[in-house]
């Protein structure tokens, strides 16, 4: 009996992880889709450039649309998570 006691945890323990990574959720996932809208738009440009054999000029154009819609899908997500009721 003394040693099913010593290995419970006390009620609360991982509670402040768990509660830090739901706060943190939005902000990782913003990252991520910032990072997946660049690889996207780079890949999509390379692949163009293969396709139609136009050298750099379609991978660096997918390069700076991605750059663009991930930094505006980015602060989007963050300007809604900074108007959402605490």
């Amino acid at each position: 009996m003394a040693g099913k006691e010593q290995n419970e945890r006390p009620e609360g323990v991982g509670e402040g992880i768990a509660s830090s990574y739901r706060k943190a959720g939005p902000y990782i996932d913003a990252s991520w889709q910032l990072a997946g809208a660049v690889g996207l738009g780079t890949l999509a440009g390379w692949w163009l450039d293969k396709k139609l054999s136009t050298g750099p000029w379609l991978l660096v154009s997918g390069a700076l649309l991605g750059i663009g819609l991930g930094f505006y899908m980015f602060f989007k997500i963050l300007m809604n998570l900074s108007k959402r009721p605490k």
